[in-house]
């Protein structure tokens, strides 16, 4: 049965329209995991850790997929919402060709200078060569990975988030499939795992252009397109808070590294990659159901259907309490288990992370509302708001409280430092939605 923007969404509804969101998160992350798990386990914790740090610097030129799509997909909705298609899909075209441009041109940049930057983050040596082969042979895929994040977005507007599961399935099965015989089978080390990665990429980011550039049975497809800076400016704005998140996230990563280095060495920047793993698949359910409930939002705003709006806010805040509470117990209860998977060859290493990463689930209590408040504010058309948010929770927050939680408790301050800057940023965000309640009327 196919589910419109336009439809009442029960629980049951709602629930199925963006469980595709959650699953399809879930696949793109499979990457860096897929990657970490072959690389630990059969190439070394040199090259592992080489991945873990110089994987932020790529994540960080991704974020101009989060950006166009969230912004963009938050303005092509609402345009379909006030019942023009035309220039909804004339928009949807403009974004998808600029994104296109913009990615080959900073890809070329990044695969030029990927060597002071690993040097900058302090690798050397045989780390510092990893760093610079994995980071050059993704580069090469990377406009394909920044359109496979813009069309995640695109295709919930487009009401096809199962055709856009179903193709992340895909590419995330050919990462591992790759993975395997690249590492487990052939020698081709490190180079083979950024080779699957990235052929997996080449799919999730060619394949919607073909189909959106065909007829579909979905309301977008692409079109000639005029040049209209003010619906580039507008998407960028109004997205410029995932992009924040995910920027922020990738900085934070570094500063990270950066302490574990001086705190614990190599295994420290090690436990941290591994929890980093764990956190992606968990963090997938709350990113997933903000990224497939925002279309819903901005149709709706757009259409000032302000009963269905109302209705969306009181089943997000309650369906993110209950995920909440299930992620942290889940979280103190597998720990040990989950990080066994990348770390059984070194004991005093998984004792690290698993003591680690139950310090740092404390965290997913607070940080669903969070992530959805932001998206929550995107999808109304407001990226100030959006945006101050991200900026707060992902850098702002963070960087304060990894600078000062570690000279009092030591290592153990750094796990906990997401917590705190959680519930930091937890007191801005409900702050902003009692605020706009009356403007926006959700509640």
């Amino acid at each position: 049965m196919r589910i419109q923007l336009s439809d009442h969404f029960s629980y049951k509804r709602l629930l199925r329209f963006v469980l595709p969101s959650i699953l399809m998160i879930i696949c793109t992350s499979v990457y860096s995991i897929v990657d970490g798990f072959f690389i630990s386990n059969f190439v070394g914790k040199t090259p592992f850790a080489a991945i873990n740090l110089i994987y932020p610097v790529l994540m960080a030129v991704g974020t101009l997929g989060f950006m166009a799509g969230t912004g963009g997909s938050a303005i092509v909705s609402k345009t379909l919402g006030e019942g023009k298609p035309e220039k909804a899909n004339q928009y949807f075209s403009l974004l998808v060709y600029a994104t296109l441009a913009f990615s080959i041109l900073i890809s070329v940049v990044g695969f030029i200078f990927i060597r002071p930057i690993a040097i900058v983050l302090g690798a050397d040596g045989v780390l510092l060569d990893d760093c610079v082969l994995y980071a050059r042979i993704l580069f090469c895929s990377m406009p394909a990975f920044i359109l496979q994040y813009l069309f995640q977005s695109f295709f919930i507007a487009a009401e096809k988030p199962g055709l856009s599961l179903k193709l992340n399935i895909i590419a995330g099965l050919t990462n591992a499939v790759l993975d395997y015989l690249l590492i487990a089978v052939f020698p081709f080390g490190l180079a083979g795992a950024a080779a699957a990665t990235a052929a997996g990429q080449l799919i999730g980011g060619i394949f919607p252009i073909i189909y959106f550039a065909r007829k579909n049975g979905s309301p977008l497809r692409l079109t000639k397109a005029k040049f209209n800076g003010r619906v580039l400016a507008s998407a960028c704005a109004n997205g410029s808070s995932e992009m924040v998140t995910n920027l922020s996230a990738s900085v934070v990563s570094i500063l990270y590294n950066f302490q574990l280095m001086s705190i614990a060495g190599e295994n420290g920047v090690a436990a941290y990659g591994v929890i980093m793993y764990v956190n992606i698949i968990f963090m997938a359910i709350f990113l997933g159901y903000s990224i497939g409930s925002a279309p819903i939002v901005s149709y709706h705003y757009g259409a000032e259907n302000h009963t269905e709006l109302k209705s969306m806010f009181r089943k997000s805040l309650i369906l993110l309490t209950v995920s909440g509470v299930i992620l942290v117990v889940l979280s103190e209860l597998v720990a040990r288990p989950l990080v066994m998977i990348f770390t059984s060859y070194d004991p005093e290493l998984l004792d690290m992370t698993a003591s680690g990463f139950q310090l740092y689930a404390l965290a997913f209590l607070p940080m669903g509302f969070n992530v959805w408040g932001s998206a929550f504010f995107t999808a109304l058309n407001n990226g100030a708001v959006s945006a101050c948010i991200s900026f707060l929770r992902t850098l702002v927050f963070q960087i304060i409280v990894v600078l000062t939680l570690p000279i009092l408790l030591g290592i153990d301050g750094i796990w906990l430092s997401i917590v705190a800057a959680e519930l930091l940023s937890l007191a801005v965000t409900v702050s902003f939605l009692l605020v706009k309640r009356k403007r926006y009327q959700y509640a």
